[in-house]
């Protein structure tokens, strides 16, 4: 571990490495007389690197650094006009002790304050700050190869450095420097927090970071200062119209559903914040010196920071086969009573969920079969779609999943090449669901036994178009409809020993109301295998027996 004397002599090597970028001591000392932290003046200037990174960057050192180098008349002159006609601003040792006070531009968050355990929010060194951070990782328990690293400060950091580049432009414009060094490529402030603090956080969890699924999320904020700029812009912002909530179903580890509403509180600051960005972009330098303090005010109070880590939604898909006609797809309530014994949705989804460790998951397929309809064949293909895992399952632990729930004692539902997939599944599955072809197996009953001819007629049909309105058994959650299906092919096969039953074979397209073409839904569909053969046919039973995709065939 370094000693304070070690790090002492890194800040200054580090300041001798910027100095050139720097502008003249004068003007130095003036940002830091207005509150402006070291950090952001390397900012301003377009410093790059590790300066960002040296644990002993401070007010007082920069200005111990200034005297040493003796690029300053200190002691010898006065607030007020030099020698050399420059406007200067006296600065000492003691303006830079006062803790208590943030930087007028980032409201600390360069200056990586910190709050913990009940204390008051104060400065700590970055290894410090990254130590927390690390200790929040390990306290989730994730298991991480990487992370991908987010910052969010809110706009009001924005509206100050404009405040400050406004007044140093007014004050300097006609110094040599300004034109070379302060209108210069400027870092943003999480960029200069990323430099800050990433290496030392790599070092804390002992991965790199990078592009990856597990995200740390700093949030800042500032509740009195935004306040404060959103009264400034008030009649620059748009009014806020009511949003409605979703309707994706989320089932939680705990097994309690939910559905989460558009208008959470993350989203809504999200676009108010964008509205503020908006409406300061729009707004004209003279506009904003009439509505802004030059330079903006001190502050004693810092920027409340919440850290949080997530993984980005993880998939396991696969084909599901469901073998019983008292399982439903996805979990069925009606006025608080379950319909059916169980849902595919719970089952493959309470698996994967524990293996995976996540929040929650959504269940998605590739369509849907009704309660009393048996899915065979090769399967329907699905995906599980699991929020914040702390694991990311093995090929072992995809496999023990796909063995645990095929020997499930109760045989309601079975799963075929389960696997780990990125997200480019969902829009592989969304594409190909609305071009695939099902087939079906369908027991129909009719009033009189069918003839050779009936048999005959009925698979002479090929690429049959059909019209179907919305079938009365859906009209009440479904909107009332037209749709134009198409039968591609169909084969009536007798049963031997009965002469009114027989077994019908038909594949049509993605979206077809197999039930409906049976029966005529009361002539809602037409036409029918009813209204080919001119007689009553009812469907008895019914069974998918291929989903014709190629995803996880």
């Amino acid at each position: 571990m370094a000693t304070n004397e070690e790090e002492m002599e890194e800040a200054r090597r580090t300041l001798s490495l910027v100095a050139g970028s720097l502008p003249p001591p004068h003007a130095v000392l003036d940002l830091l007389s207005v509150g402006v932290c070291v950090r952001c003046i390397f900012r301003l200037f377009g410093v790059h690197g590790r300066a960002y990174s040296c644990p002993l960057i401070t007010n007082a050192i920069l200005l111990s650094f200034l005297e040493e180098q003796d690029k300053f008349h200190g002691d010898n002159e006065e607030n007020g006009v030099a020698s050399d006609g420059i406007i200067r601003c006296a600065y000492t040792s003691r303006d830079t002790e006062n803790v208590r006070e943030y930087c007028s531009i980032c409201l600390g968050i360069l200056q990586l304050s910190l709050h913990q355990d009940r204390e008051p929010t104060k400065r700590v060194p970055v290894d410090d700050f990254t130590a927390a951070i690390a200790e929040l990782v390990k306290q989730e328990d994730y298991d991480i190869d990487g992370f991908s690293f987010e910052v969010s400060i809110p706009p009001v950091v924005v509206a100050n450095e404009r405040a400050i580049r406004l007044y140093m432009k007014n004050k300097y414009e006609c110094e040599e420097w300004f034109s070379t060094k302060f209108l210069c490529e400027r870092i943003s402030v999480k960029d200069a927090l990323r430099s800050s603090i990433t290496a030392s956080l790599e070092k804390h969890l002992d991965v790199i970071s990078g592009v990856n699924s597990f995200h740390i999320r700093l949030t800042y904020s500032h509740l009195e200062a935004s306040r404060s700029l959103q009264s400034s812009l008030a009649n620059d912002l748009p009014c806020k119209r009511a949003k409605t909530g979703s309707k994706d179903n989320v089932v939680k580890a705990d097994g309690s559903h939910e559905k989460p509403l558009r208008d959470s509180d993350e989203q809504s600051c999200s676009e108010s914040d964008a509205a503020v960005l908006r409406a300061l972009d729009g707004m004209q330098d003279h506009v904003f010196c009439e509505r802004f303090k030059l330079p903006p005010e001190k502050t004693s109070k810092s920027c409340h920071l919440i850290t949080t880590c997530y993984r980005v939604p993880m998939y396991v898909g696969g084909r599901y086969l469901k073998i019983s006609r008292k399982v439903s797809q996805t979990r069925w309530v009606i006025d608080d009573e379950r319909m059916g014994e169980a849902s595919v949705e719970e089952i493959i989804g309470k698996n994967v969920l524990s293996v995976c460790r996540g929040d929650s998951y959504k269940f998605h397929a590739a369509g849907r079969e009704d309660i009393d309809v048996r899915m065979l064949g090769s399967g329907r293909p699905f995906l599980i779609e699991i929020s914040n895992a702390r694991c990311i399952p093995s090929k072992v632990d995809i496999e023990l999943i796909a063995e645990k729930l095929n020997r499930n004692d109760q045989k309601y539902v079975r799963v075929r090449n389960l696997t780990l997939i990125g997200s480019e599944a969902w829009t592989l599955m969304r594409e190909g669901e609305a071009e695939k072809q099902k087939q079906y197996a369908a027991l129909v009953w009719f009033p009189r036994p069918l003839t050779d001819d009936d048999l005959q007629k009925i698979s002479s049909l090929e690429n049959m178009d059909i019209v179907q309105r919305t079938p009365i058994r859906v009209l009440h959650r479904r909107s009332q409809l037209e749709r134009k299906r198409t039968i591609h092919w169909m084969m009536i096969e007798r049963i031997s020993g009965c002469s009114q039953y027989f077994l019908l074979h038909l594949c049509t397209q993605a979206g077809t109301y197999i039930k409906e073409f049976v029966h005529g839904d009361l002539g809602r569909t037409h036409p029918s295998i009813g209204s080919i053969l001119g007689c009553r046919a009812e469907i008895l039973q019914l069974d998918v027996v291929d989903v014709k995709m190629d995803l996880f065939a």
